[in-house]
């Protein structure tokens, strides 16, 4: 008897569908008129915009990610230099700053194989100032938020160079978050 009910519940149930009706031809979707996400840990009001686009600045001498809102995520290099002009004015109401003014002197980046290479050199390259490993932290947290990065390397005309991690060993590998993890805020 119990299995008769079963048959006959599960046969209503598909006769009757999920009751949604279906269109002749596909329909267009619109965007919403706001994003539903807002900034990770900042504090910061969010942009409008289809995109996050991740940044690690430094508040309290530890890396924090802030999201800003964009149309779309740029390129690696236009990443790279959006991170380098440092926080924006909210950001910086909310307390942010960057280690990197003065520090490593970075001329460039590109991707490669899922690893971002950043040319470094110049003046402010090995300067061994305090701040220079949260400087690399900055750079490595930011560009490996994006899931297009797995890891960073820097490089000096073209040759691989030792970076400080955050335990203060030097590195060549391509480096993850996890070699700034001590640094990092998480919410």
């Amino acid at each position: 008897m119990n299995r008769r009910v079963s048959i006959l519940t599960l046969a209503a149930l598909l006769v009757g569908g999920c009751g949604v009706p279906v269109d002749e031809a596909p329909r267009p979707l619109h965007a919403p008129p706001r994003p539903f996400t807002s900034p990770v840990g900042s504090g910061a009001v969010p942009t409008e915009g289809r995109a996050d686009e991740p940044f690690c600045f430094v508040r309290d001498d530890r890396l924090r990610t802030v999201m800003r809102r964009v149309d779309y995520l740029p390129d690696v290099e236009t990443h790279l230099q959006h991170l380098l002009a440092g926080p924006g004015s909210a950001e910086r109401d909310a307390g942010f700053t960057s280690a990197l003014t003065g520090t490593a002197a970075v001329a460039g980046a590109r991707l490669s194989g899922g690893v971002a290479e950043v040319e470094v050199g110049g003046a402010g390259y090995e300067t061994r100032r305090s701040d220079e490993i949260l400087a690399f932290g900055q750079i490595v947290c930011t560009l490996t938020n994006r899931a297009d990065v797995h890891g960073v390397s820097f490089r000096r005309d073209g040759q691989p160079v030792d970076v400080p991690r955050a335990d203060g060993s030097l590195s060549r590998a391509p480096l993850t978050a996890a070699d700034y993890a001590p640094l990092i805020v998480r919410r």
